[in-house]
């Protein structure tokens, strides 16, 4: 525990902490003894001859009687070092009657003494001399080799131990019903697993005839109650964790060690011993039980060591054993001997008294484990190891009786844990572990930190809270006081505490204790204790020996302890047949209370033999021999020698207490703050159950206060409810720092200072409420009801000295006393403070946190004298409005009834009274009254010199009001108050304003985010804002909801929609919503959108004015993936009007063309899936007037139209092989038309002649310059010009540069948009390039990378054009739209979006050359010296230039996005051609290559004769032979194949280029000499490579090329390199192959 101190001890002080003082009984003759160890004692253990002592470091020493050492240890008092164990780190230890135990930092154990009974757990050995290491080994895993559990803590009776693991399970092994295992064999040697206490294994209290998990202490008493003892030293101090461990732990030892085998062993029933022995030979028959038991409380032990405090927990557990140890041999000595040579009557005997010693500890080890799984089960648990040891402690005789009689009750119990516990069990078992590691004595012995790791999931599912839910981090951070008590094990004394005398071999629940918030049990031989929150103590067992602490004859059921009034328990101790109580007194130092039997001078060696002989004559005479016992509680009068005595134990006979001196007031200061917590809270309680509980328990309540005041007297029950947990839960964890580390950094106040803050806030706040609402005035009649006239009661309570107080005044003052307590923490802190240097970290976190107490205070008392002038406004107040206006949070700031403040213009007669209360501006008049939110006003003055007044302006959302105040006093008084309260009703803070502050503050913002509801007529009647407002008006992001449901999200600006945002309207007939998302501006739909019809249509694309106006797209039908039909094009008004493309998905048409009012008009082309194309005019939505019409086979109709596919009027119809018809036509296409006219045959004798219908197409269209004009039009209004090209360059990149911006921060909002890289794009794009200036070849390549970039992202306008062009066109070009006649317009429309994008760039750039202009190339540097050579070279080649093309900078990006659809109509144009091209193709690949070379003409000089060898040895040359294949040639081959895969023409041109390089360079190699190619010589080696490379679509690749080829390229090299290409093509097609 003390393991912080060792300064302390290490600077030659001689010790100031973990100071051991041992003595036996309570006369006035006696003086404690102190025993002298090296280092600060952590953890006492206490068997019945002997002790084991934890000292700091983790160093274990023995003292007492060891039998088991081989070499008779010369002084027996004297502590020896048990050298076994140097070297391992030992954090917790524990002691049976004749047996030890230890566990190791990495949770293993070691077990050394007696062993007759398996206790030690290693078979064939009848003693172990020194600590052996002892396995569990869990079977039910599949590991191999088996792996072993990490133990917690240790706990041990006279025949068994048990253990608790780090997964909180119990393992027991030994002999004996309370080990809870059901065997049918005794001993078990192998430690098993307790299934029974699966869910609680929180801490096991071992006694030899009971067990109590809680504590897992194995004392004489073999049935021993568990209780939540350990589980509050866990929980205690969640901040340090590692000191509640040991907490528990060291008490759990000491108790085992009482019971000293020795002194039971001869009689079993004559003395207590005698009665453990009894309860051996039964535990022998229940030992399975007992065994689990102490496999439980080994488990715990475990637990304990793992933490860095178990040595505190050690030296208690040593100071217990060295006082059991006494005690017991005193009693036992002689018995040990007679014990020794049989076991089972040596067992017998000593349980007794060690199992009470051992019960105690196990009590405490187990609370602790209970601690850590489950609150409640921990303190079921620590019941139960506290119960065994009773049993055995009660005769030796009936104990064995109780064999049978435990194991029936012990299975009765488990069922009745079952039934229990089945419902909430998990719940419990959380708060188990909660109240665990808050428990301050269970877990002592429990290493804290392993039990909080292992605790705290559970613990989090924990619901249990006191009075509506106590602070959210308190199930983390503070003890829980939700415990349960369980116990099992021998019970012939009651000590079961179930109201019988029977045993129980399973553990069941004390249900007597369960909303009693125990937080410690202790278990002696025959007797329990539980020690709870309010620090009152609970016994139930034997009373033999007046150890119960009443006048009672013994109890099966727990009963209060008889202790004045005033005394405060907080720590106990049970030893065989005495209680040790640790209270605070009226002064700040501890005092020790005993009760139970007196110990003799000189009868400690005679004792033990005597008492083995009265083992069998009962218990009577023993005490007779013993010479007496306390009929109650005894102080006893050495204590205060001791100084500040930090626990007790007791074990055997003995007492042992651990005390501090006191160092600079620390250790005085630090009782003082735990005494001061514990008084608090006790009267917490007072009040809670004599004041609050009887005036919510009355019927007529609710009906006497009313709904509102009620359901407030309700939260403020609530809310004191909490604190007073909330102080129980801090009392108990400083309890358990006391008990632990005594240290600055166990105060949980200091780092959860916040807790207890909100806590005090919540509560004055509901008490300020309760009174605002005249809560104490309606509670007056109750309370005289409840409590009659004379107030008494309520004045003691209060603790107000003034007389004559009403009833509502006193109860007032009681209400809010609880706030008193924050000025005494902050004194206590201080005080600990002065303890430090002022330098040190302690220093500074405790004068943090006083300040903070402080400042509390001072808000406390600012906010009671706000309640109070609210109670007092509200008595004066016309009671009509007072009904609407008071609200329990509303407090007064400040009113006018003074006519400080009134309206200007005001009538005569009229009444004007402004109210400022805390969150509203109330203007009252004769009948009405007006209410504004402080959230949304805004108050300012208005300049005096203009008027000689002084008045405010007051701005909210609906009016503006003009204020005159009397005097300029008034008018800051006013404007400070309003501006306060507006600051601090938008900050959320409650602080009064009334009291004002003398520093002004500044005024509220402005600008500021609040919810308001409309009321005025008009557009916004009755809707709610809430989002950001300035000045009375929303600006910047909101909602808006009507009462209809229309909803806007997005932004505003003055006061209307502007900006991105969506809008929901209901749909009423369809019940379904319209959506729209998009830019606003003035409150209507502005910009860029989508509208999602409730119809199932939708829109995306511009709208202004709130209707569809621009470019933009339809989409309609129920599923808008598949919809029936789509338009995009340009839309007026609301109505498709200009050009625009339909696709009329059910009829599989497409229209593509001129529109008016929703109907088609003017030119258009209509294409169907048949085939059928049609150009021409149209009207009133039909085809209408001159038209053409194709069918697929090429049959044509020119002339007139009367509807859709319907012919009326004259024409030609012309036939695929060039008949015609002339005349007048009638009657729809493809139903049989009626014909008046003349058939020609043109062709009969002219074959010659070309048929030239087909190229009258695209006469009757759209020309490509009027397509899309809306798309071009909004990309130049964004750019910030009316029409094309009028505007300043210098605004358009402003207005780039903001559209990017705003776009970035859009998507900042949500980051999944966009790709890293693509926002990296945009930060380049931001920074303007330069645009002004002449242009070089790199201001010319920099234009074409900056285009390249802005073209990636639709955030930039020429991104945004680009992407509406490539939607347009993929609309218009694919599916229906893939038609080959449409090629043609395909190609122009590409064409045209060149120019169009042009002009922009140009605009952008103005220096940039007109389509075909030149930039000059840069000079070499050979140019540019004057060297002869330059001036003659210089009129030969003309200077390089590059030609600036809309094709070359533009087509790169624009190409490849619309390459598909493009790519598809040149397939389907040429695909006849195409055809015959690739069958050749097939045909001829079948040759190898050198009868391919021969067939083509190919000279025989460029054959290759041997190419590189790729498979046999890379490297090395391959003949070329007759049957070679697809070898010559193959890296031109290869090269020519890529031109499938590039898009624009000047990158297909390029790969044409290489494939003539390659060709070139492998005839070089053949030749050995440089050579210039003939056309003759190159064109069969080109045709060979052609066929070779196989490309599917040749002729629609060069049809591409030569459709959109830059025109400057056309006549250079590249020019004739591509008509080498497409001569290749024909040169296919017409190939003979013979």
């Amino acid at each position: 525990m003390e393991t912080q101190s060792k300064s302390s001890w290490d600077d030659g002080s001689g010790g100031e902490r973990g100071l051991l003082h041992s003595w036996k009984g309570y006369s006035y003759s006696i003086t404690p003894e102190r025993l002298l160890l090296p280092r600060p004692v952590l953890q006492v253990a206490l068997g019945s001859q002997h002790g084991v002592l934890l000292v700091e470091g983790g160093q274990v020493y023995s003292f007492g009687e060891l039998p088991w050492k081989q070499s008779q240890v010369p002084e027996p008092a004297k502590p020896t070092l048990e050298s076994a164990l140097s070297g391992q780190r030992v954090v917790t230890v524990a002691a049976g009657s004749f047996h030890s135990g230890a566990v190791t930092e990495d949770g293993g154990i070691h077990m050394w003494g007696e062993n007759s009974a398996g206790q030690c757990g290693l078979s064939g050995l009848s003693t172990v001399p020194n600590p052996t290491p002892v396995a569990l080994q869990d079977l039910d895993t599949v590991t191999v080799p088996l792996q072993t559990v990490p133990v917690l803590e240790l706990a041990c009776g006279e025949k068994h131990t048990l253990a608790l693991s780090v997964q909180r399970e119990v393992w027991a092994w030994g002999s004996g019903c309370q080990l809870g295992l059901n065997a049918a064999v005794f001993p078990v040697w192998k430690p098993q697993k307790v299934e029974h206490l699966a869910d609680k294994e929180d801490h096991v209290i071992i006694s030899d005839s009971h067990y109590c998990p809680l504590g897992v202490e194995l004392t004489e008493d073999d049935g021993k109650l568990e209780a939540p003892n350990p589980t509050t030293g866990l929980k205690t101090s969640p901040s340090e964790p590692v000191l509640p461990s040991y907490t528990s732990k060291s008490e759990s030892p000491a108790v085992p060690t009482v019971a000293d085998p020795t002194s039971v062993p001869s009689q079993p029933h004559a003395s207590e011993e005698g009665e453990a022995s009894l309860v051996n030979g039964m535990l022998q028959v229940s030992d399975s039980d007992t065994s689990a038991l102490s496999g439980a409380e080994s488990d715990a032990v475990a637990g304990a060591k793992s933490s860095p405090y178990p040595d505190e927990q050690a030296v208690k557990d040593y100071l217990k054993k060295l006082s059991d140890n006494t005690q017991t041999n005193t009693q036992a000595s002689g018995g040990l001997n007679a014990l020794l040579p049989s076991t089972g009557g040596l067992m017998s005997s000593t349980p007794t008294s060690a199992l009470n010693n051992l019960v105690a500890s196990c009590a405490s080890a187990v609370g602790g484990r209970v601690a850590s799984t489950y609150e409640a089960l921990s303190l079921k648990k620590m019941m139960n190891f506290y119960l065994p040891s009773g049993a055995s402690r009660s005769g030796g005789s009936p104990g064995v009786v109780d064999n049978s009689a435990e194991r029936v009750r012990q299975e009765d119990s488990m069922q009745g844990k079952k039934s229990s516990s089945t419902g909430d069990i998990r719940e419990e078992e959380a708060e188990g572990l909660r109240r665990r590691l808050s428990l301050p004595g269970l877990l002592s012995q429990v290493s804290p930190r392993l039990l909080r790791k292992a605790g705290r999931p559970k613990m989090r599912a924990v619901a249990l809270t006191p009075l509506g839910g106590a602070i959210p981090e308190d199930h983390e951070v503070l003890p829980t006081l939700q415990t349960e008590v369980w116990s099992w094990g021998h019970g012939e004394h009651g000590q079961l505490g179930h109201g019988d005398n029977l045993a129980r071999l399973q553990p069941l629940c004390i249900k007597s204790l369960n909303n009693k918030e125990v937080v410690r049990v202790a278990a002696g031989a025959h007797h329990s204790l539980a020690l709870t929150a309010q620090s009152q103590v609970f016994s139930w067992g034997s009373n033999s020996s007046g150890q119960l602490g009443h006048m009672e004859s013994p109890s099966t059921v727990p009963r209060l302890a008889k202790l004045s009034e005033g005394i405060r328990v907080w720590d106990v101790s049970a030893g065989e047949r005495h209680t040790l109580l640790l209270a605070d007194g009226d002064c700040i130092q501890p005092i020790i209370y005993y009760s139970g039997q007196q110990v003799k001078e000189g009868e400690e060696e005679g004792g033990n033999e005597k008492e083995l002989h009265q083992q069998g004559g009962g218990e009577e005479e023993e005490e007779e021999q013993a010479g007496g016992y306390t009929q109650q509680p005894v102080l006893l009068p050495f204590c205060m020698n001791l100084g500040y005595v930090s626990s007790v134990f007791a074990g055997g006979r003995r007492c042992v207490a651990l005390s501090d001196r006191n160092v600079m007031g620390f250790i005085a200061s630090l009782h003082e703050l735990a005494s001061a917590e514990r008084r608090f809270y006790c009267k917490l309680c007072n009040i809670k159950s004599q004041i609050l509980r009887p005036l919510l328990e009355l019927e007529s309540l609710s009906s006497a206060l009313g709904q509102v005041i009620f359901g407030l007297l309700q939260t403020l029950a609530n809310m004191f409810g909490r604190l007073c947990h909330l102080t129980g839960q801090h009392a108990t964890s400083l309890t358990a720092s006391l008990r632990r580390c005594r240290e600055v950094k166990s105060l949980l106040i200091l780092e959860h200072t916040s807790i207890f803050l909100d806590c005090y806030n919540d509560y004055c706040s509901a008490v300020g409420n309760f009174q605002v609402m005249g809560g104490f005035q309606a509670l007056t009649k109750p309370s005289i009801d409840l409590f009659g006239k004379g107030p008494e009661l309520l004045q003691k309570l209060s603790e107000c000295g003034e007389e004559n107080l009403t009833t509502a005044d006193l109860l007032v003052v009681l209400f809010y006393l609880p706030a008193r307590h924050l000025h005494e923490y902050s004194r206590l802190l201080l005080k600990l403070a002065t303890c430090f240097e002022v330098c040190s970290t302690e220093y500074q976190k405790l004068q943090d946190s006083c300040s903070k107490f402080e400042a509390s205070v001072l808000q406390l008392k600012r906010k009671r004298k706000e309640a109070d002038y609210t109670v007092h406004f509200w008595k004066i107040f016309p009671g009509k409005m007072t009904d609407s206006l008071r609200k329990p949070y509303r407090r007064l700031i400040c009113e006018s009834s003074n006519k400080g403040l009134t309206l200007q213009n005001a009538g005569r007669f009229s009444v004007n009274w402004f109210i400022l209360f805390n969150d509203v501006l109330v203007h009252a008049q004769f009948s009405t009254h007006h209410i504004f939110p402080l959230a949304t006003l805004w108050v300012e003055p208005i300049p005096e010199e203009d008027t000689g007044l002084y008045g405010l302006k007051v701005i909210t959302p609906e009016e503006t009001l003009t204020l005159l105040a009397s005097s300029p006093m008034e008018k800051i008084k006013w404007l400070r108050s309003i501006n306060q309260a507006v600051d601090q009703a938008l900050s959320g803070k409650g602080q009064d304003v009334a009291s004002g502050s003398s520093v002004q503050k500044l005024e509220p913002p402005i600008s500021r985010t609040a919810s308001y509801t409309f009321y005025k007529e008009g557009r916004l009647k009755d809707a709610t804002y809430e989002g950001r407002w300035l000045s009375g008006k929303p600006n910047g992001r909101g909602v808006l909801k009507w009462c209809d449901g229309r909803i806007y999200t997005g932004a505003f600006k003055n006061g209307l929609e502007d900006g991105f945002g969506e809008f929901v309207a209901p749909n009423k007939t369809l019940n379904k919503n319209d959506h729209y998302q998009g830019y606003w501006k003035d409150g209507k739909m502005h910009g860029l959108g989508t509208y999602r019809y409730a119809s199932g249509e939708v829109y995306d694309g511009s709208f202004q004015e709130g209707v569809r106006h621009g470019h933009g797209m339809l989409r309609s039908g129920k599923l808008n993936t598949s919809s029936p039909s789509v338009f995009i094009g340009q839309w007026l008004q609301d109505k498709k009007t200009g050009y625009g493309v339909f696709d009329d998905i059910t009829k599989g048409e497409k229209y593509m063309g001129m529109w008016q009012d929703h109907q088609r008009q003017g030119t258009g082309v209509v294409v169907t899936q048949f085939g059928l194309y049609y150009e021409g005019a149209f009207k009133d939505n039909k085809m209408m007037g001159t038209g053409v019409l194709l069918s697929e086979d090429d049959t044509t109709y020119e002339g007139e139209f009367s509807d859709d596919w319907t012919l009326s009027g004259k024409g030609v119809l012309t036939m695929p092989n060039g008949d015609y018809l002339e005349g007048s036509f009638n009657g729809e296409w493809g139903s049989g038309l009626k014909v008046t006219g003349s058939y020609f045959k043109p062709h009969l004798f002219d074959t010659d002649k070309d048929k030239t219908q087909a190229m009258k197409l695209g006469h009757l269209c759209v020309c490509a310059e009027d397509k899309w004009p809306a798309v071009f039009e909004e990309c130049w209004s964004q750019l910030g010009c009316e029409a094309p090209g009028r505007g300043e360059p210098e605004k358009a990149w402003e207005n780039i540069a903001v559209a990017l911006t705003i776009s970035r921060r859009h998507i900042l909002d949500s980051p999944d948009v966009l790709s890293r890289s693509h926002n990296k794009t945009l930060e380049s794009l931001e920074v303007i390039p330069q645009h002004v200036g002449p242009i070089t070849m790199d201001r010319y390549n920099a234009i074409r990378l900056y285009l390249i970039k802005a073209c990636d992202t639709p955030l930039h306008p020429l991104g945004q054009l680009l992407e509406s062009l490539v939607a347009v066109y993929r609309m218009t070009y694919v599916g229906v739209g893939a038609n080959r006649r449409l090629l043609h317009q395909a190609v122009s429309e590409i064409k045209s979006y060149l120019n169009r994008i042009f002009l922009i760039v140009r605009f952008l750039f103005p220096d940039l050359p007109e389509e075909g202009g030149l930039i000059p190339e840069p000079t070499t540097d050979l140019q540019e010296k004057n060297e002869p050579n330059s001036t003659d070279a210089l009129p030969e080649s003309p200077k390089p230039a590059r030609v600036v093309s809309s094709s070359a900078l533009l087509l790169p990006v624009l190409l490849p996005r619309l390459y598909p659809p493009l790519f598809t109509l040149y397939a389907l144009d040429k695909e006849r051609e195409d055809d015959v091209y690739w069958e050749c193709v097939l045909r001829l690949n079948k040759q190898p290559d050198l009868a391919l070379l021969a067939f083509l003409g190919v000279q025989q000089k460029f054959w290759p004769v041997s190419i590189p060898a790729s498979l046999p040895a890379p490297g090395e040359k391959q003949l070329v032979i007759s049957s070679t294949k697809d070898a010559c040639f193959a890296s031109a081959v290869e090269t020519l194949q890529q031109i499938s895969t590039t898009f624009t023409p000047s990158d297909k041109l390029q790969v044409i280029q290489l494939t003539f390089e390659e060709i070139t360079q492998e005839v070089q190699a053949l030749l050995k000499q440089d050579f210039l190619w003939s056309m003759d010589d190159l064109f069969p080696v080109f045709l060979y490579v052609v066929l070779r490379a196989r490309i599917r679509n040749l002729g629609s690749e060069v049809s591409l090329i030569e459709d959109l080829m830059d025109p400057c390229v056309q006549h250079g090299e590249h020019g004739i390199m591509f008509t080498t290409l497409k001569a290749c093509y024909y040169q296919i097609q017409h190939e003979k192959v013979t």
